[in-house]
Formats: C-alpha cells, sequence, structure tokens
C-alpha cells in the first residue's frame, strides 16, 4: 500500500520559514492531511488539502501556514512565522477510505501515516 514520507524538518527561529515535504511512493488524490503533536499532547489538525484541492487549517495557524500539492503527488506544508509553540513532531497522514470529508481535523479518520519530521521553533 502507499507509504509516506516526510521531510524538512529541523530547527527554525521564531518568525522565519520552513518548507515540510510529504512524498507519497505513488500517485494519489486522496485527501491528506498534516497533523503535529507536541511533547505531552494528543495530536491534532494542522491543515488538509483534498482531490480538488480544497484546504482547510487550524485557527492557530490559518495565515501563516499553507499546505499544497502538486501535479505529481507530493503534499508540502509551507511554514511561515512560526512560533515556539509550533514546536511538534509532524506528520503526514492520507485518507483512502474517503472518510475525513466529514471531520478533516480527526486523526483517526486518516488511515495510512509516515514517520513524522520533528519542527523545533526556538
Amino acid at each position: 500500500h502507499v507509504q509516506l514520507v516526510e521531510s524538512g524538518g529541523g530547527s527554525v527561529q521564531a518568525g522565519g520559514s520552513l518548507r515540510l515535504t510529504c512524498e507519497p511512493s505513488e500517485y494519489v488524490s486522496d485527501c491528506m492531511g498534516w497533523f503535529r503533536q507536541a511533547h505531552g499532547k494528543e495530536r491534532e489538525g494542522v491543515a488538509s488539502i483534498d482531490s480538488i484541492g480544497i484546504t482547510n487549517y487550524a485557527d492557530s495557524v490559518r495565515g501563516r501556514f499553507t499546505i499544497s500539492r502538486d501535479s505529481a503527488k507530493t503534499v508540502y506544508l509551507q511554514m511561515n512565522d512560526p512560533k515556539v509553540e509550533d514546536t511538534a513532531m509532524y506528520y503526514c497522514a492520507i485518507d483512502t477510505l474517503n472518510r475525513a470529508y466529514t471531520g478533516w481535523s480527526q486523526a483517526r479518520l486518516y488511515n495510512i501515516w509516515g514517520q513524522g519530521t520533528q519542527v523545533t521553533v526556538s
């Protein structure tokens, strides 16, 4: 089945920028999302993009982060003006069962996950 590989994480200063990349092992057009999990906290939805390019964002990142996907399949999360509170492990996920339309930010609706990439903002 499809595998997801995230990259682009690292350390960044507050107010800087960082771009995360999620590359599926094969072409997919399903809804894909970025989630994050900070130490000691629950995993939360950051952004999603569906098969026709409709996007959703958490209130905490709207206006600063942008999710996009290219024609090949790769999904990106452009993080502008990151804040210390954005520090977390970021995960890419895909919904191949067409369930995420009922609640894009619910992690349980996504069935394939990447290994995650750490983002540290200082």
